[in-house]
């Protein structure tokens, strides 16, 4: 007999050890049950085992799994906690199995589901038949019983079969089928071959609560048999065409938000748990992560776009080290009537707007390629791109100049959000600011909310993490938005979308929307002190009476910084 090759004997180890791996461990709802049982917190396991606190959250969120000896320490914990804290509603095999022989089953109490419930239970044929009502003696002889509600249960992580793991520790992937547990369909596999979502990446499965009828009586049947009328058929009620586009967009998004969940999975399982680690990768794959997505929302979008469109001179750096033409009017305002070396006691309070960038992507984009209009013929509420102008002086010190800090007057090439937030500026609403002269544009037709989308994706996967306390999926999703926009321009990390134009419209966007709450605070009776950058705004007085705090997209919180650990600091009148 000749030897068999170590390779098949490699193999069945690493088979029987993802198995084990994933079997001894109690389910994620039982590792909370027993730390809370027995007063641990999550901080103190987590030293124990040598991790970060996220590693333990994960753990019992069923987003990730321990391995090696972490695993081993961890399982060792939850058999000890086990045996001085059992579960005292589950029953014992002997009381369960302890029936004479031949004796039928005891019936389920009311409300229980029984197996035909489950997912994957016998066939009809093979179900006991229940006993229906008995039919009213004053019904008419052609009413046939109706049928009873069926409930439908998820089936407990103790009776489902564990995920499959390859030896290199990432989920076993196949045909996209039914999960056996919650019915939607997955590419992930259980050990015996059917599919199953690992961890906690199942879907809600709702319930139908079943009807009561209510018997009602009818008068007696007549002699002569009544013939039952036949229903006449209810036409299906076909949804409208905004209908239909809200629920493409509905499921287009729980699809590309199913990426990101699994994405954080992967990783997670990847590190063994490892949050700082999972995270790490999941920055290094924004990129191609986002684009993917992107692809996604634009699947069933009405406008096309060119990934590499012609574009003026003015658009191209002239080397690696040299910007382009185009000024987005970044902000560098500086109040010149309060100082920090003057002495003083006016308290001034650093606000943060949030997710600056991601708010941005809701902007007017163009979406052909760039054409060139003398004079302000390129000027029109359908279009966009970039603009030559001159524009009026600023004459309010006490807010910032919406064109920024310029070192350089004179005409400037500019951004479509910034021309139109000069454009409102100089309207009868506000009247801060003559028109300014338009010289010439380069402009295409335009959508503002060709990006739209892929920003309502990302910003309900940012709630979301929010809501769970999640600093993982958060920091995935801001590497990807802010990554998504910082390398559409002429950037070797990802050649799939060229745009410097949007780029530039979607950073001067950003800063006119600071602006805007600017203007809000100072409308208010705030005393705007600074604004800088996309998201830094400092005010004096109740800025709780004008902003909601928070961590939303339309809400503020108070910058902390190394200079400001506070996010309040004071500061003097000068002379005026």
């Amino acid at each position: 007999m000749t030897d068999q090759p170590q390779g098949l004997f490699d193999a069945i180890d690493l088979l029987l050890r993802a198995v084990d791996d994933n079997t001894l461990l109690p389910a994620p709802s039982e590792r909370v049950r027993l730390r809370e049982a027995a007063g641990l917190t999550e901080a103190a396991v987590a030293q124990a085992l040598g991790v970060r606190v996220q590693s333990i959250q994960a753990w019992e969120a069923g987003r990730a799994e321990p391995k090696s000896q972490r695993l081993e320490a961890y399982r060792k914990l939850l058999d000890g906690l086990a045996h001085r804290f059992p579960t005292s509603s589950r029953p014992s095999a002997s009381t369960t199995d302890a029936r004479p022989e031949g004796a039928a089953a005891p019936a389920p109490e009311a409300g229980a589901a029984g197996p035909a419930d489950t997912v994957g239970a016998t066939s009809e044929a093979e179900s006991p038949q229940q006993p229906g009502p008995e039919p009213s003696l004053n019904a008419p002889e052609s009413a046939a019983p109706q049928p009873q509600p069926q409930t439908r249960r998820l089936l407990s992580a103790a009776e489902l079969p564990p995920t499959a793991y390859r030896p290199d520790g990432l989920v076993v992937q196949g045909e996209p089928e039914p999960c056996i547990r919650c019915g939607v369909v997955t590419p992930f596999k259980a050990t015996d071959g059917r599919s199953l979502h690992p961890g906690a990446m199942c879907q809600p499965s709702v319930t139908p609560s079943p009807t009561t009828a209510t018997p009602q009586t009818t008068p007696a049947a007549p002699s002569t048999p009544a013939v039952p009328a036949r229903p006449s058929p209810t036409p299906a009620r076909i949804p409208s065409r905004p209908q239909r586009r809200a629920q493409s967009s509905a499921r287009a998004q729980s699809e590309t938000n199913n990426l990101i969940v699994q994405a954080v999975h992967e990783e997670l399982e990847r590190a063994e748990g490892d949050a700082d680690a999972a995270l790490q990768a999941l920055v290094k794959r924004a990129i191609p992560d986002v684009m993917r997505l992107f692809e996604e929302t634009r699947a069933t979008a009405r406008y096309q776009y060119t990934a590499y469109p012609s574009l003026p001179d003015i658009l191209h750096k002239p080397s690696k080290r040299e910007p382009d033409q185009i000024w987005e009017a970044r902000p560098n305002f500086h109040h010149p009537h309060y100082s920090l070396k003057a002495p003083g006691d006016v308290q001034v309070t650093a606000l943060d707007a949030n997710a600056a960038y991601l708010s941005a992507l809701k902007c007017w984009l163009p979406i052909g390629k760039l054409e060139h209009h003398a004079g302000s013929d390129g000027v029109d509420p359908k279009r966009s791109g970039v603009h030559l102008i001159t524009p009026a002086p600023w004459s309010h010190p006490h807010l910032p100049d919406p064109l920024g800090d310029r070192e350089e007057p004179g005409a400037l090439w500019i951004t479509d959000a910034t021309l139109r937030l000069l454009l409102r500026l100089s309207g009868p609403k506000y009247g801060l600011i003559e028109a300014p002269t338009v010289h010439e544009s380069w402009t295409s037709g335009a959508t503002e909310n060709f990006l739209d989308a892929l920003r309502k994706v990302l910003a309900a996967a940012r709630d979301t993490a929010l809501a769970q306390d999640d600093s993982i999926t958060e920091g995935y999703v801001k590497a990807m938005y802010s990554k998504f926009i910082s390398t559409m321009g002429e950037s070797i990390h990802n050649r799939e979308i060229q745009r410097p134009d949007w780029m530039h419209i979607i950073h001067s966007q950003a800063y006119a929307n600071l602006w805007g709450k600017a203007y809000k605070a100072h409308q208010a009776g705030l005393e705007v002190i600074a604004m800088m950058g996309t998201d830094e705004l400092h005010v004096a007085g109740d800025w709780r009476q004008v902003f909601t705090e928070g961590r939303g997209l339309t809400q503020m919180k108070i910058k902390h910084s190394d200079a400001k650990a506070s996010g309040e600091y004071t500061v003097g009148q000068v002379a005026r």
